[in-house]
């Protein structure tokens, strides 16, 4: 009797082993693409470093003597008014800003001024 060459238990094993070794590297693919995802939404969700708060071009001393920060600081300017209807955009002293400023200024010292600030000399505009 001749042996056959092919036999159905064979080919049954064969086919059984490839769909065993196709669903094992499929698995592999999807736990290594899982992971890379959970890693890139774990740096997406981790806090960023805090970006540099943006300087206000009127905070800029920069070209301004100590003399006149002096001045400011003894007229007790202040950035922000602490009496809201008392600020120097409605002050007799304030300066506003040039065209290509975004500052204003004062008569009583140098430098740049905020619409929104005030000091110890305000006084309200005549009109």
């Amino acid at each position: 009797m001749e042996k056959q060459k092919y036999s159905r238990r064979r080919f049954i094993g064969k086919y059984i082993l490839a769909g065993s070794v196709a669903l094992g590297t499929g698995i592999l693919i999807a736990g290594s693409s899982a992971n890379s995802m959970a890693k890139e939404e774990d740096s997406e969700q981790q806090p960023k470093a805090p970006q540099p708060a943006q300087k206000n071009p009127c905070d800029d001393l920069t070209g301004v003597s100590a003399d006149e920060i002096a001045k400011r600081k003894k007229l007790a300017y202040v950035n922000k008014t602490p009496i809201p209807d008392s600020h120097c955009s409605n002050c007799g002293l304030y300066l506003p800003p040039a065209k290509d400023k975004p500052c204003g200024g004062c008569m009583l010292f140098k430098g740049p001024v905020r619409a929104e600030g005030y000091c110890a000399y305000w006084a309200p505009i005549n009109n």
